[in-house]
């Protein structure tokens, strides 16, 4: 028991004193950590102060940096807005400046107004007092006129209005009588003038070669054949031909009337096969009829083909081929229709072989110009339009196409084809000679166009070109204005169409023009 209490108090002892010795230990082992840590962190806080400062220098560095370039922009600024501002100064100095002169300009010319104003009020005093005394002068004159001549104002005047009365009526009979021997003279000339344009403007048949053929006969036993009993053949042949038969008392020969060549050519042939052959009945009439159309009709593709090979166009279309032939039997002004085209197409060749345009092409728009001119039923277009559309219509290239529909300004022109078409024309169907037309009436209608532009004020020169289709005016420009000349072409294009007679239209072409000439020495 008492050695179980020995080990017990052994055991409370030893256990004591190993926690004692535990504790210091352990509180050796602290001191050291706590040294070694606080040695640590004097470490880092001295890295932190020097890094800090490291860091506190190269903020102040940045602001510094940043402070002086944001000062420099600002100074930039502040000099661009002083500069802007020195600108507008000097503009308003400019201003003011201009200002003044101008103020000082005014009251000048308001002075020289109102020194001018003091003048002519004035004069117009002294003007006024002149006239007085200018009246009182004439008063007197007439006053002393009067007691000279013993006659009055009023006696006066009646006897120099009756003198000179006298003297107009001997001046007017002068006139008259100059007139009347000028009428003598220029009556017959112009009776024949007015009647040759009244037949050409308002006859109701054309021209015989026109319209009319005349069929010969070797006796006049045959016209009995021809007019059949109860006259039926000659029915039969108007019924199949539509051509008039006009059989008269002229001598081995009737007439037929249409205004159809080919139909005429066709009652030609067919009489001629039935007077030769003596057979003349209503069903042998339609058989040579008949027979004679299809003979034409091949006759018209042939000469169309002759023609195109005559004038080296190739690749035209069939239908225009036979257009072509139709020409032969077509007329314009007494002018064959195929000739006319021929001669264009010649022409249109020559010129732009000159021009160094392609001389081809050019005689393919000049044979098909008046292609519109053979339409096989009336039509109200005109027959540029129509031969423009027929062209297009057959795969005529637009060239070729613009100068058929221009050559009488019906549309606008586009190439250089189209002017040459129109010229080439104009020489072919207007110059004297080519048409029916008498050449004495041609030259005096030139001369009454030029004639009638001179009878206007301001007219330097005139001429009639284009055969008379144009009537070129040159003008004074002293005493014509650009307003005047457009009123000039109109009131000279109504008095020529007043006064005038003549076939187509007549361009009047005012010109005006202003020149100023110096010569260097």
């Amino acid at each position: 028991m008492d050695d179980m209490i020995l080990y017990a108090i052994s055991g409370a002892v030893g256990g004591i004193v190993g926690f004692i010795v535990a504790k210091l230990l352990e509180r050796n082992n602290a001191s050291r950590v706590i040294k070694q840590a606080r040695k640590t962190a004097s470490s880092i806080v001295k890295e932190a102060k020097v890094e800090s400062e490291a860091l506190k220098k190269d903020k102040i560095l940045q602001a510094k940096e940043k402070f002086i370039e944001l000062k420099s922009e600002h100074e930039k600024v502040i000099l661009n807005r002083e500069k802007k501002i020195s600108e507008v100064e000097k503009r308003v100095r400019d201003k003011e400046s201009q200002v003044s002169s101008e103020l000082s300009k005014s009251k000048k010319i308001n002075a020289e107004f109102d020194n001018k104003r003091k003048d002519y009020e004035e004069r117009l005093k002294y003007l006024q007092k002149k006239q007085t005394e200018v009246e009182k002068l004439h008063r007197s004159q007439i006053e002393q006129l009067e007691v000279i001549s013993s006659l009055s104002a009023e006696d006066a005047k009646t006897q120099l209005i009756e003198s000179l009365r006298e003297e107009a009526k001997t001046d007017a009979m002068a006139y008259i009588q100059a007139s009347m021997e000028e009428a003598k003279l220029t009556a017959q000339q112009e009776a024949k003038k007015i009647v040759i344009n009244s037949i050409q403007r308002i006859g109701t048949e054309e021209a015989i070669e026109n319209c009319v053929s005349v069929f010969n006969l070797e006796s006049d036993d045959v016209k009995g054949r021809i007019i059949g009993r109860e006259g039926r053949n000659i029915r039969a042949i108007e019924s199949a031909t539509g051509v008039e038969i006009i059989v008269d008392d002229t001598p081995e020969a009737i007439i037929l009337s249409c205004f159809d060549s080919v139909r005429r050519e066709v009652a030609r042939l067919s009489l001629h096969k039935l007077v030769t052959d003596g057979r003349i009945h209503p069903a042998r009439i339609e058989e040579v009829v008949r027979k004679t159309s299809k003979q034409i009709e091949e006759e018209i593709i042939e000469v169309g083909k002759r023609t195109v090979i005559d004038l080296g166009i190739h690749g035209l279309h069939p239908e225009l081929i036979k257009s072509v032939g139709r020409m032969k039997y077509r007329s314009s002004y007494g002018q064959n229709l195929l000739h006319h085209s021929r001669e264009v197409a010649k022409l249109c060749g020559v010129m732009a072989s000159e021009l160094g345009l392609n001389p081809k092409l050019a005689k393919r728009a000049g044979l098909l110009h008046d292609i519109g001119k053979v339409p096989e039923s009336e039509t109200e277009v005109p027959h540029a339009i129509l031969g423009m559309q027929w062209a297009e219509k057959y795969g005529e290239k637009p060239d070729v196409c613009n100068a058929i529909g221009a050559h009488h300004d019906e549309i606008e022109m586009t190439n250089l084809l189209s002017p040459i078409v129109q010229v080439c024309d104009a020489i072919s169907g207007a110059r004297p000679g080519a048409r029916r037309q008498v050449l004495d009436s041609y030259i005096q209608r030139l001369k009454d166009l030029e004639a009638i532009a001179f009878g206007f004020t301001g007219v330097n020169k005139a001429y009639a070109i284009q055969a008379g289709r144009e009537l070129r005016v040159m003008v004074e420009s002293e005493k014509v204005s650009d307003e005047k000349a457009a009123q000039l072409s109109f009131e000279i294009s109504q008095k020529i169409q007043t006064d005038m007679t003549y076939p187509g239209q007549v361009k009047v072409t005012v010109i005006r023009e202003t020149r100023a000439v110096n010569v260097a020495k």
